[in-house]
């Protein structure tokens, strides 16, 4: 390998390592993210912002429809609460001390 080709390498392995870890890891579950999602926002726009969910859960209540979407990546988490189709609540353990 050429000493262009060493420090090429070199100067790559640095980039990464600057990089903010959720860009690397592929996960959407940030504080900034979380604080995008607000009340009335559909499943998709929460998606478009969050990704998938982790899990999804659905109940029927008499008069509406209940859907919680949960985000988890490790020890981070996110509820999102869905009253017929529109965000109706969230959670979260981001930026909260262990």
């Amino acid at each position: 390998m050429s000493i262009l080709g060493i420090c090429a390498a070199v100067l790559f392995a640095f980039s990464l390592s600057s990089c903010d870890r959720n860009l690397i890891s592929g996960s959407k579950l940030t504080p900034a993210n979380y604080d995008q999602v607000s009340i009335g926002m559909s499943k998709t726009q929460v998606e478009k912002i969050l990704g998938p969910p982790t899990s999804i859960e659905t109940k029927d209540v008499l008069i509406y429809k209940k859907t919680t979407f949960r985000y988890e990546d490790g020890k981070k988490f996110a509820m999102i609460t869905f009253k017929n189709d529109e965000v109706d609540g969230k959670d979260t353990n981001l930026g909260r001390e262990p």
